[in-house]
């Protein structure tokens, strides 16, 4: 599955994920929900994030709040709980997304001692006058388009509490990325892979993402954007 260069200089709005589709297979679904641990551990930088703004908050002594926006089969929340309990504990995760069909699947996993679960929008929990240490996402920003990425912002600057941080963490797309992932998940489509949407919506998110400099010109005031290994970005504001 090849794409030129050229078909890669701007971002492709209009390529679709069959997981968002309402009427994907609910088995494929699973299936894919079920590979995140897997893929995340190699291509979304959640160690660089735990240690760079989560761990510093927790060997301070602080009990941290975190929010996860959009965790789907909340692989993520899960993984960094393991790893806030080994440095001591002091992690406490509300993990939302808007999809029935994710929650549903992060419930059946069964419950961990710091993880909330909750079918909710950023909107809902501003609503809710919710505040947290750290707000958090993941592979959520290429999903949104300009007026829904302007209101996660503004939700997440109200939710973010004083002296806390929102980092949204995404791809940044580029030849390299594609051509990575594309080469990187061929041989597993006949094993790990088999029956899951990994490959194909992977090459799809990263049609749908922002370069830096994209992502840079189009956020308010007060965000920045860092970049990172392999082909990542975080969009970055810390609270007065």
């Amino acid at each position: 599955m090849s794409v030129p260069r050229w078909a890669l200089r701007d971002r492709d709005p209009d390529a679709r994920e069959a997981m968002d589709d309402p009427g994907c297979d609910p088995e494929v679904l699973a299936r894919t929900y079920a590979r995140f641990d897997l893929v995340n551990a190699a291509v979304s930088g959640r160690g660089a994030l735990y240690r760079r703004w989560i761990r510093p908050r927790l060997r301070a002594g602080r009990q941290v709040r975190l929010l996860d926006v959009g965790t789907g089969g909340a692989d993520l929340p899960r993984r960094l709980l393991r790893w806030a309990a080994r440095d001591g504990g002091g992690l406490r995760v509300v993990a939302i997304d808007p999809d029935a069909r994710a929650m549903a699947y992060a419930r059946g996993l069964g419950p961990v001692p710091g993880l909330e679960l909750r079918q909710a929008t950023t909107g809902d929990l501003v609503a809710a006058g919710e505040r947290f240490d750290v707000v958090v996402s993941n592979h959520v920003l290429h999903h949104l388009s300009p007026a829904e990425l302007g209101a996660v912002l503004a939700d997440s600057e109200r939710l973010t509490a004083p002296g806390g941080v929102a980092v949204h963490g995404d791809i940044a797309r580029s030849p390299l990325a594609y051509a990575a992932f594309a080469a990187a998940t061929w041989p597993l489509q006949p094993t790990l892979l088999r029956g899951t949407l990994i490959r194909p919506d992977g090459l799809a998110s990263i049609r749908r993402s922002s370069t830096p400099a994209e992502l840079a010109a189009a956020v308010p005031p007060g965000w920045s954007v860092r970049r990172g290994l392999p082909s990542r970005l975080e969009l970055v504001r810390e609270a007065p």
